[in-house]
């Protein structure tokens, strides 16, 4: 039996503001947003190839804005994910590489936090036991 994560709750204060930088700024697709009741609205955004989407809304969560667990997203071009967010207004760390991929880091308004990794040996065709003791030249680093 398959178990797939497919949606992750994200606690925001502004669900119209939140949804603004998930879909303008991150590049999220908005897949539903809707008001099932008058104290309930659920909004559903997905990343661009992803199978799980992130949800916010009102009348959903417990959780105060912006304590969500970091996330992260997985891409096959760090440089360009992080242009896209930096050209999109989003403050984005510098890339970071480290032994097991380079990464960007960044928060939505709440604080909610985010890291984009990229992996180098899934795009080389090595297993991830290769690739892992890389630097970003693809050389050993030990």
């Amino acid at each position: 039996m398959d178990w797939k994560l497919e949606l992750v709750f994200v606690p925001v204060s502004d669900v119209d503001r939140a949804k603004d930088f998930y879909v303008n700024k991150v590049g999220f697709n908005a897949d539903y947003d809707e008001r099932p009741s008058d104290d309930v609205r659920f909004v559903q955004l997905t990343p661009p190839g992803s199978a799980c989407s992130i949800c916010m809304g009102e009348g959903l969560l417990d959780a105060p804005p912006g304590t969500g667990t970091t996330l992260q997203m997985v891409v096959d071009d760090i440089q360009k994910a992080h242009d896209h967010l930096k050209n999109n207004g989003v403050d984005v760390s510098d890339i970071e590489v480290l032994p097991w991929g380079h990464f960007v880091y960044f928060a939505d308004p709440d604080g909610n936090k985010w890291a984009v990794q990229y992996i180098p040996w899934r795009n080389t065709g090595q297993g991830a036991g290769q690739g892992a003791g890389q630097d970003a030249t693809g050389q050993g680093n030990g």
